[in-house]
Protein backbone atom coordinates (compact mmCIF):
# COMPACT_ATOMS: atom_id res chain seq x y z
CA UNK A 1 0.00 0.00 0.00
CA UNK A 2 1.23 3.37 -0.91
CA UNK A 3 2.05 6.46 1.35
CA UNK A 4 -0.07 8.42 -0.16
CA UNK A 5 -3.24 5.64 0.33
CA UNK A 6 -2.30 5.28 4.12
CA UNK A 7 -1.91 8.48 4.60
CA UNK A 8 -5.68 9.24 2.98
CA UNK A 9 -7.13 6.28 5.37
CA UNK A 10 -5.45 8.08 8.54
CA UNK A 11 -7.19 11.29 7.35
CA UNK A 12 -10.56 9.70 7.00
CA UNK A 13 -10.42 7.71 10.38
CA UNK A 14 -9.42 10.81 12.13
CA UNK A 15 -12.52 12.50 10.20
CA UNK A 16 -14.67 10.04 10.91
CA UNK A 17 -13.84 10.10 14.89
CA UNK A 18 -11.80 7.19 15.14
CA UNK A 19 -8.81 6.37 17.44
CA UNK A 20 -9.38 8.03 20.72
CA UNK A 21 -12.32 11.13 19.22
CA UNK A 22 -15.95 10.61 19.35
CA UNK A 23 -17.78 10.82 16.40
CA UNK A 24 -21.31 12.92 15.55
CA UNK A 25 -23.26 10.23 15.25
CA UNK A 26 -22.33 8.19 19.29
CA UNK A 27 -22.87 11.96 21.05
CA UNK A 28 -25.49 12.78 18.47
CA UNK A 29 -28.16 9.78 18.78
CA UNK A 30 -29.54 10.04 21.83
CA UNK A 31 -28.97 14.25 22.77
CA UNK A 32 -31.22 15.05 24.88
CA UNK A 33 -33.54 17.70 23.14
CA UNK A 34 -34.47 19.36 26.78
CA UNK A 35 -31.29 20.54 27.53
CA UNK A 36 -30.43 22.31 23.61
CA UNK A 37 -31.21 25.55 24.62
CA UNK A 38 -29.77 25.73 28.68
CA UNK A 39 -27.70 27.02 30.09
CA UNK A 40 -24.52 26.36 32.68
CA UNK A 41 -23.32 29.27 34.73
CA UNK A 42 -20.11 30.91 33.45
CA UNK A 43 -20.52 29.12 29.73
CA UNK A 44 -21.23 31.51 26.90
CA UNK A 45 -23.10 29.62 24.95
CA UNK A 46 -25.98 26.41 25.03
CA UNK A 47 -25.55 23.25 23.86
CA UNK A 48 -27.00 23.86 20.38
CA UNK A 49 -24.96 27.17 19.78
CA UNK A 50 -21.88 25.11 20.48
CA UNK A 51 -23.50 22.92 17.81
CA UNK A 52 -23.93 25.50 15.19
CA UNK A 53 -20.46 27.18 15.87
CA UNK A 54 -19.22 23.71 14.95
CA UNK A 55 -21.31 23.48 11.40
CA UNK A 56 -20.19 27.47 10.96
CA UNK A 57 -16.21 26.45 11.38
CA UNK A 58 -16.51 23.28 9.17
CA UNK A 59 -18.66 25.26 6.46
CA UNK A 60 -15.85 27.47 6.52
CA UNK A 61 -12.71 25.51 6.10
CA UNK A 62 -14.74 23.40 3.66
CA UNK A 63 -15.79 25.58 1.68
CA UNK A 64 -11.93 28.01 1.64
CA UNK A 65 -10.54 24.22 0.74
CA UNK A 66 -13.13 23.85 -2.30
CA UNK A 67 -14.32 27.59 -3.34
CA UNK A 68 -12.00 30.23 -4.59
CA UNK A 69 -14.68 32.62 -4.20
CA UNK A 70 -15.56 31.79 -0.67
CA UNK A 71 -15.13 34.71 1.71
CA UNK A 72 -15.10 33.43 5.37
CA UNK A 73 -17.23 35.22 8.46
CA UNK A 74 -15.88 37.96 10.27
CA UNK A 75 -13.80 36.38 13.33
CA UNK A 76 -14.71 35.73 15.93
CA UNK A 77 -18.32 36.99 16.14
CA UNK A 78 -19.31 35.25 12.76
CA UNK A 79 -18.71 31.85 13.96
CA UNK A 80 -21.35 32.06 16.58
CA UNK A 81 -24.91 32.35 16.35
CA UNK A 82 -26.80 35.51 18.17
CA UNK A 83 -26.74 34.50 21.83
CA UNK A 84 -30.13 35.21 22.46
CA UNK A 85 -31.30 32.27 19.49
CA UNK A 86 -32.89 29.35 20.29
CA UNK A 87 -33.43 25.61 18.79
CA UNK A 88 -36.21 24.04 18.21
CA UNK A 89 -35.68 19.99 17.63
CA UNK A 90 -35.84 21.00 13.67
CA UNK A 91 -32.87 23.53 13.84
CA UNK A 92 -31.02 21.09 15.78
CA UNK A 93 -31.43 18.55 13.47
CA UNK A 94 -31.01 20.92 10.37
CA UNK A 95 -27.46 21.81 12.19
CA UNK A 96 -26.69 17.92 12.58
CA UNK A 97 -27.67 17.15 8.59
CA UNK A 98 -25.26 20.55 7.75
CA UNK A 99 -22.22 19.05 9.86
CA UNK A 100 -23.20 15.42 8.21
CA UNK A 101 -23.28 16.94 4.49
CA UNK A 102 -19.85 19.48 5.19
CA UNK A 103 -17.75 16.48 6.78
CA UNK A 104 -18.84 14.04 4.13
CA UNK A 105 -17.65 17.17 1.19
CA UNK A 106 -14.07 17.09 3.42
CA UNK A 107 -14.18 13.25 3.19
CA UNK A 108 -14.38 12.91 -0.45
CA UNK A 109 -12.40 15.19 -1.05
CA UNK A 110 -9.48 13.33 1.32
CA UNK A 111 -10.44 10.16 -0.29
CA UNK A 112 -10.31 11.05 -4.27
CA UNK A 113 -6.91 10.00 -5.56
CA UNK A 114 -6.77 13.15 -7.71
CA UNK A 115 -6.60 15.17 -4.62
CA UNK A 116 -2.96 16.31 -4.07
CA UNK A 117 -3.07 16.62 -0.55
CA UNK A 118 0.41 18.37 -0.33
CA UNK A 119 0.07 21.16 -2.75
CA UNK A 120 -1.25 24.04 -1.67
CA UNK A 121 -4.47 25.56 -2.13
CA UNK A 122 -4.21 28.07 -5.14
CA UNK A 123 -6.76 30.87 -3.39
CA UNK A 124 -5.02 30.30 -0.07
CA UNK A 125 -1.76 31.48 1.52
CA UNK A 126 0.03 28.78 1.68
CA UNK A 127 -2.55 26.03 3.21
CA UNK A 128 -3.01 23.12 2.05
CA UNK A 129 -5.93 20.16 1.86
CA UNK A 130 -4.06 18.16 4.44
CA UNK A 131 -3.89 21.07 6.98
CA UNK A 132 -7.43 21.69 6.54
CA UNK A 133 -8.67 18.28 6.87
CA UNK A 134 -6.72 18.31 10.01
CA UNK A 135 -7.69 21.59 11.47
CA UNK A 136 -11.45 20.62 10.91
CA UNK A 137 -10.77 17.15 12.48
CA UNK A 138 -8.90 18.87 15.65
CA UNK A 139 -11.83 21.85 15.87
CA UNK A 140 -14.37 18.74 15.84
CA UNK A 141 -12.73 16.94 18.29
CA UNK A 142 -12.61 19.96 20.87
CA UNK A 143 -15.71 20.76 20.45
CA UNK A 144 -17.24 17.96 20.52
CA UNK A 145 -15.33 17.04 23.84
CA UNK A 146 -17.16 20.27 25.45
CA UNK A 147 -20.11 19.02 24.30
CA UNK A 148 -20.08 15.68 25.67
CA UNK A 149 -19.30 17.92 29.00
CA UNK A 150 -22.36 20.28 28.30
CA UNK A 151 -24.68 16.99 28.15
CA UNK A 152 -23.38 15.48 31.12
CA UNK A 153 -23.78 18.67 33.44
CA UNK A 154 -27.14 19.73 31.77
CA UNK A 155 -28.68 15.78 31.64
CA UNK A 156 -27.59 15.27 35.15
CA UNK A 157 -28.99 18.86 36.83
CA UNK A 158 -32.56 17.95 35.28
CA UNK A 159 -33.04 14.33 36.06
Amino acid sequence: MSNDTVLREHLLYLLRGGGAHLDFPTLLKDFPLAIINENIPGVPYTPWQLLEHIRIAQWDIVRFTIDAQHVSPEFPGGYWPAPEILADPQRWHETMAAIYADLKTMEELVADQATDLLATIPHGSGQTILREALVLADHNAYHLGALVLLKRILHSQAE
